[in-house]
């Protein structure tokens, strides 16, 4: 039996909302053994991905939230792979902007549990980055995946259409700054941290 694994793809497209458009590089997960893996987040490049993925089963692509640089390619690799699209119902407006003429699959929501390669991944519902973003929480791998919820340095942005400051300190402090101070933050851009890293980088009410 393989041991079960993170491994990081990083995809560079672009990201827009609100009438500007940047360039990102995205880091895409995947979570699982020599057979069977899920993705987080399909961003920019489904063919890259789907060679990272290298001929194993994908059980789902589930998508962190719906801003477009995390999931333009998610149809796409789709398709390649046969697994279904999940994402939060609160997001799905947010996801028509990108994808009008398809729908996720499936949904992730708060205290859902996933299953890979033996182990259980718990969705948490962490909106304010958008409403419907999520962070996906592996106790097995001791190791969190926090889409642009939580970065290396604090919280992720807000500002922007769909987005609320005070909504995601709020989910930080409530949600992901409770796990075990150990956990590895996998984030949707850049290194890995904490959650106790982080812990300082959140203010408080």
């Amino acid at each position: 039996m393989s041991a079960v694994r993170v491994e990081r793809v990083v995809t560079s497209g672009t990201f827009s909302l609100d009438g500007e458009t940047f360039d990102v590089d995205n880091n895409v997960w995947l979570v699982g053994d020599d057979e069977e893996v899920r993705v987080v987040d399909a961003a920019h490049d489904a063919r890259a991905i789907h060679e990272a993925v290298a001929g194993r089963r994908v059980t789902a692509i589930a998508c962190t939230h719906a801003h477009d640089d995390h999931i333009d390619a998610a149809p796409q690799l789709s398709v390649l792979t046969g697994a279904p699209v999940l994402l939060h119902p609160d997001d799905h407006e947010l996801w028509s902007h990108t994808h009008p003429a398809r729908k996720p699959d499936g949904d992730l929501v708060d205290g859902r549990v996933l299953t890979v390669a033996g182990i259980h991944v718990r969705v948490v519902h962490t909106p304010g980055h958008t409403w419907g973003s999520c962070s996906l929480y592996a106790p097995f791998l001791d190791a969190v995946f926090t889409g642009d919820t939580l970065f290396h340095g604090g919280p992720g942005a807000t500002g922007r259409s769909y987005s609320d400051r005070p909504a995601i300190e709020a989910s930080l402090r409530n949600r992901l700054l409770t796990l075990p101070g150990d956990t590895t933050v996998h984030t949707g851009h850049g290194p890995d941290t904490t959650i106790a890293a982080e812990r300082r980088n959140v203010p408080t009410p």
